[in-house]
């Protein structure tokens, strides 16, 4: 019963995380852009500038 309990615990905090990603995703926040605009094709050129 407490593995049944603990894995349902780890599926929701795991379906959270992804669902934060996902929204992360969707308003431009990317975990693979490192603000480094030669290798995203000016992604994050409007980020760059923000930073000055």
């Amino acid at each position: 019963m407490g593995t049944i309990v603990v894995l349902a615990i780890l599926l929701v905090i795991i379906g959270l995380i992804i669902r934060s990603m996902y929204k992360d995703k969707k308003a431009g926040k990317s975990l693979q852009c490192g603000v480094n605009c030669k290798n995203c094709s000016g992604h994050c050129a409007h980020m760059q500038s923000d930073r000055k």
